[in-house]
C-alpha cells in the first residue's frame, strides 16, 4: 500500500506544472478504504497527515450513493467540506472493483493561486474567507469519465495562473488514476476479500504499535503555552495553549484557553489542527508505525469552536501554516516533559514566504 501511495506521489512530481507542487512538494497522496479511513499516505507533507479522513467523511455525506467508476471529486472549502485552506485542493477518485466501491485514491495539493485579494491567495491581512479566493464545495470535476467543462472554465477564470492550476489538477487526476489502477491489480492478484482483510490487519497493527509507543510514556497531564504576533488592527499576541493528557495508551490533546479566532489569515481550521497533532505524535513514535488510520485512533483532539485553532465561518485561514508551526512547537513543548529524548528543539516558529507576481 505504501508503494502505491509513493507511486502516486512520483506521478505528481513528474507531471505537475507549478514549482510549489513539483519542487516544494507541498502536496500529499493517500489511499483510503471505502469508509474514508487512510490505508497509506505518501512521503510529502506531515501537516496533511490524517486529513483525508475528515475530507472524505464530508464527501461521502454530500455525494451519497451518486458515485460511479471514473468519477473525480473536487473540493477545497474548509467550512463546507472539511478542507484545510483554499489553496489546498483535494482531488479524489473512487476505486471500484467488481462494481463495488472498495476505496479512494486521494490527493491534496497547494495550488499557485485560487484568486482572492493577493497573488498566491495567501493573504495574511484578509478579514474573511471571501477575500481569500475561490471556494469549491464537494463537486464532480469528472462525471463517469466526462469532464465537467463548466466547472473547469469557472476555475480557470477565477485564478491568476490558470495554466499552472489546471495543469496541477490534471497531475492530481493522473496520480489518482495511478493509485486506482494499482489497487485493482492488487484485487486481481489476491482477491478482494484478502486485500480488504489486509487493510483491517494493517490498521490493527498500526494501532497496536502506537499504543505500545504511547504506553511507554509516563501518565500525566502536560501543558505548554506559546504565542503568535498579533496581526491587523489587534496587536495583542495570539495565545496558543495546549494540554496533553497521556493515560495508558491513549492521548487527549486539548486546546482550551487558546485565543479567539482573529480577523486575519492565521486561523487554523480544525482538520488542520488535528493533522498537526497527528504529525507531532507520529514524530515521537518509531519509524515502523504505519501512516494509516489505525495510529490516529488512540489520539483525541479537542478545541473550542470560534478559536484560532478551530475557527468558524467566515474566518480567514489562508496563512494557517504559521499557526501550524507554532502548534507543533507547543505540542513538542508539552511532550518534552514526558519524553525529552524523543522531541526536537524549538523551531523558528514559521516560514518567511515572499510572493512575487506580475505579468509579462
Amino acid at each position: 500500500f505504501d508503494t502505491i501511495a509513493d507511486e502516486m506521489t512520483l506521478t505528481i512530481v513528474r507531471t505537475a506544472y507549478s514549482q510549489i507542487v513539483r519542487d516544494s512538494l507541498d502536496f500529499s497522496t493517500a489511499l483510503c478504504d471505502a469508509t474514508g479511513r487512510t490505508i497509506a499516505q505518501g512521503v510529502c507533507t506531515p501537516m496533511h497527515l490524517g486529513s483525508f479522513y475528515d475530507a472524505l467523511q464530508t464527501m461521502l455525506w454530500k455525494i451519497g450513493d451518486d458515485i460511479h467508476p471514473d468519477d473525480v471529486l473536487i473540493m477545497n472549502d474548509p467550512y463546507a467540506a472539511a478542507g484545510q485552506h483554499l489553496p489546498d485542493i483535494y482531488i479524489v477518485r473512487p476505486i471500484f472493483y467488481e462494481n463495488v466501491l472498495r476505496g479512494w485514491a486521494t490527493t491534496l495539493a497547494h495550488h499557485s493561486d485560487v484568486g482572492g485579494i493577493v497573488a498566491g491567495s495567501n493573504a495574511l491581512g484578509a478579514h474573511e474567507i471571501f477575500q481569500e479566493g475561490l471556494r469549491i464545495p464537494v463537486l464532480k470535476l469528472v462525471d463517469r469519465g466526462r469532464r465537467n467543462a463548466t466547472l473547469w472554465d469557472m476555475i480557470a477564470i477565477n485564478v491568476r495562473t490558470p495554466d499552472l492550476v489546471l495543469g496541477d489538477l490534471q497531475a492530481q487526476m493522473a496520480a489518482g488514476a495511478t493509485g486506482a489502477r494499482a489497487m485493482v491489480r492488487l484485487f486481481d492478484r489476491y482477491g478482494a476479500d484478502t486485500v480488504l482483510q489486509a487493510i483491517e490487519d494493517l490498521n490493527d497493527y498500526a494501532r497496536e504499535l502506537a499504543e505500545a509507543e504511547i504506553g511507554d510514556l509516563p501518565d500525566g497531564v502536560y501543558h505548554f503555552t506559546d504565542h503568535i504576533d498579533g496581526i491587523g488592527e489587534n496587536p495583542e499576541p495570539i495565545l496558543l495553549k495546549v494540554q496533553v493528557e497521556i493515560k495508558g495508551s491513549r492521548v487527549v490533546i486539548d486546546w482550551d484557553g487558546s485565543s479567539p479566532q482573529v480577523a486575519g489569515g492565521v486561523n487554523a481550521t480544525f482538520p488542520f489542527t488535528k493533522a498537526c497533532a497527528y504529525a507531532a505524535l507520529r514524530s515521537v513514535m518509531k519509524a515502523d508505525v504505519p501512516n494509516c488510520h489505525g495510529f490516529t485512533e488512540i489520539i483525541e483532539v479537542r478545541a473550542p469552536e470560534g478559536t484560532v485553532v478551530r475557527p468558524v465561518s467566515p474566518a480567514p485561514c489562508g496563512a494557517r501554516g504559521i499557526t501550524g508551526y507554532r502548534m507543533i512547537d507547543c505540542l513538542f513543548g508539552a511532550l518534552s516533559q514526558a519524553a525529552p529524548d524523543r522531541v526536537t528543539a524549538d523551531g523558528s516558529g514559521g516560514s518567511t514566504l515572499p510572493t512575487i507576481a506580475g505579468l509579462h
